[in-house]
């Protein structure tokens, strides 16, 4: 994989990877003229027991433009840049222009609560320079260097100090809240270690002291010998509809043995993981003739500078809520007390993904 990193007129960085040698004399176009100084904040809540992160500057970010104004297109009109160049390049990381976490946060206020700087960064992962695929359409290869990428940015990132907390994600389709239909994910990294790895490490963490393995290898295993809510077994990867899911056609893909993150996959590892991708994706398109919204989250070891045997890479999908004829809304008891009322059986729901045939 081929790597170069430009730098824009604003100061934001660019990154572009590709099969192909990149050009060093590309530009680094954006969308904006003004200089790159967003600021947010942090504030402790008590009763929960968390950060809330404050980003005001959000509320301008592009909503859903027309096709000719695609800020994650290449630029076709210097006059009118986007965040892209033209050139040849397979995928693009560069910082968001809108961020929640950035290295020069500063000055929070001082209130009735504990508050910090809302250090760390955001960044925005082009899948491609297509803006009518999806991250399911894309060939295996190029599945292949995104996660490769998304390994590039776990280590590049977790190695900052403002930096606790490496989180890829994708949101995908209007229903989740996205605001741009180009495919894309991003990425957050923390300055901490947010609430829900934290306790999913915490549960991890008491196992493995007990056994020296992890849960989830055990839960691999055990949907492996069932085989009922698998949807794709290979190698070193597996992808199933667990049998505790919270949403209707939830997923997750896992490493069969513990692996920390994306980064310490081998190429067979990554070939296997983007298999397993792919795979998930196609069915969830063809359970529908309108394409499948969900949230695609990625958890990894934390890169606070500790120790952490336990964390085992793998990715969670959440489909969408807001669809009513389908899937679920998510109302008092999940929003207010945590606690979720599956409407559906997670057996069921695996034999209709099962049923879908799909070819990589």
């Amino acid at each position: 994989m081929n790597k170069r990193v430009l730098r824009k007129t604003d100061g934001r960085a660019l990154i572009l990877y590709g099969r192909q040698p990149i050009p060093a004399d590309l530009p680094a176009p954006s969308p904006s003229a003004a200089p790159f100084a967003p600021n947010g904040h942090l504030r402790w809540h008590p009763l929960r027991g968390e950060w809330v992160a404050y980003a005001t500057h959000r509320q301008n970010r592009t909503f859903l433009p027309p096709a000719a104004y695609n800020p994650l297109a290449p630029t076709t009109d210097p006059a009118v840049p986007t965040e892209l160049p033209q050139g040849t390049y397979d995928v693009a990381v560069f910082e968001n222009l809108f961020p929640t976490f950035t290295s020069g946060a500063h000055d929070p206020p001082s209130l009735t609560v504990a508050t910090r700087e809302s250090k760390g960064t955001c960044e925005v992962v082009v899948f491609t320079q297509q803006p009518d695929a999806s991250l399911g359409a894309l060939p295996l290869w190029h599945l292949e260097m995104i996660i490769e990428v998304w390994g590039d940015r776990y280590r590049e990132l977790g190695a900052r100090d403002d930096v606790a907390y490496v989180y890829a994600f994708e949101n995908r389709g209007v229903e989740v809240g996205v605001t741009l239909q180009h495919p894309h994910g991003q990425i957050y990294a923390y300055p901490f270690v947010p609430p829900i790895p934290a306790r999913a490490l915490a549960q991890e963490r008491a196992f493995f002291g007990a056994t020296g393995g992890t849960l989830l290898e055990r839960l691999v295993a055990e949907e492996l010998a069932t085989g009922r809510r698998v949807l794709y077994e290979g190698p070193d990867v597996a992808a199933f509809v667990p049998v505790c899911a919270r949403y209707p056609y939830e997923v997750w893909i896992a490493t069969k043995r513990r692996t920390a993150s994306l980064a310490d996959l081998t190429a067979a590892a990554r070939a296997d993981f983007a298999r397993a991708l792919k795979s998930v994706l196609l069915k969830y398109d063809g359970l529908w003739s309108r394409p499948f919204p969900y949230i695609m989250a990625i958890y990894q070891a934390p890169t606070d500078g500790g120790q952490y045997p336990e964390a085992h890479l793998h990715v969670e999908f959440y489909p969408a809520y807001r669809m009513p004829d389908r899937l679920k809304y998510l109302a008092g008891s999940e929003i207010g007390a945590g606690v979720f009322t599956a409407d559906t059986d997670p057996d069921d729901k695996a034999a209709e993904l099962k049923a879908v045939q799909v070819a990589l």
